[in-house]
């Protein structure tokens, strides 16, 4: 295997965080993997990797080296996308990961002109709450909302939501409306369960943060689920803004507590720092970012 190969190899080593890892994400065997690894720890005189009882670290130096290969292996395939894009067109197949019902309501719709525009181009989207491995999962790049904080990816940020609480005016009739954050801890709630666990509500008012625990007769890992549940009248239930959209119009369902705004999280399209694919990743990123600065409850603010 030439530099390069070896190079590649160790960027995506690091980013998968282990050696078996890697090798399924290349495609290769894994004693392969640990053969290429050695061989350019012995050409550069150094060791890049360490394997602990807890697994694989990176040296210092081999922290230095990735910084400097992932992004020279990104500015390689930025311009090889751009010279292969010369006759009008992006090229391949993208994976994209989004979370539940974002493809649907926001992507899908608003795809046939971008697609006729690069006919040699196809995306596979996956779905899914969970946070997804892109090495490991062979994911080209996932659209998160809230923290990133891997040191392996690259997060552009593409949008922002903001969080509400809703409920149906029947749920209301019954049981009242909760006048501070605090009073939801007498009402029912529909939780969103995010990677098999119920996060606290988070609120801001009077210049502080506020996070409530109120009990739950209904929990779902499914978006339309809680959207349905809440419209039923099993009880409050919290989303993005966007979510809840044609159901406000339609009185459908009532905001509550929007005094105690809650936070607003930032959409990000997250990529490996090596951006494999960088040409059509990086053309499908800026067409979601039109995208949603186009909705005016999904841009950036």
């Amino acid at each position: 295997m030439d530099r390069l190969g070896q190079m590649r190899l160790f960027v995506r080593v690091v980013e998968a965080g282990s050696f078996s890892r890697a090798a399924k994400a290349a495609g290769v065997a894994q004693p392969t993997v640990s053969k290429q690894i050695a061989a350019l720890e012995e050409h550069l005189k150094t060791q890049l990797l360490r394997r602990t009882p807890r697994g694989l670290s990176v040296t210092e130096t081999g922290k230095a080296y990735y910084a400097f290969v992932a992004g020279m292996l990104a500015d390689l395939d930025t311009a090889e996308a751009r010279i292969g894009q010369d006759d009008g067109g992006l090229h391949g197949r993208v994976r994209i990961s989004f979370p539940p019902l974002f493809a649907s309501r926001h992507v899908i719709p608003r795809l046939p002109d971008f697609l006729d525009r690069n006919p040699e181009l196809s995306l596979q989207i996956d779905v899914s709450e969970r946070y997804v491995s892109l090495i490991e999962d062979g994911v080209d790049l996932a659209v998160r909302i809230g923290d990133v904080d891997e040191s392996s990816l690259s997060a552009r940020q593409i949008g922002s939501v903001a969080a509400m609480i809703v409920a149906a005016p029947a749920y209301l009739q019954r049981h009242g409306v909760p006048a501070t954050p605090e009073a939801l801890q007498d009402h029912s709630a529909v939780q969103f369960l995010f990677h098999g666990e119920v996060r606290p509500w988070a609120f801001v008012g009077g210049g502080e943060r506020i996070q409530v625990s109120p009990s739950a007769r209904i929990q779902t890992n499914d978006a339309d689920s809680v959207q349905s549940a809440a419209m039923a009248g099993l009880g409050i239930a919290r989303g993005p803004s966007w979510m809840f959209v044609e159901q406000l119009a339609a009185g459908w369902l009532t905001p509550i507590l929007q005094e105690y705004a809650p936070p607003t999280y930032p959409i990000w399209a997250v990529t490996t720092r090596s951006r494999h694919k960088a040409g059509p990743v990086e053309a499908i990123a800026d067409f979601l970012a039109e995208l949603f600065e186009r909705e005016p409850e999904l841009r950036i603010r």
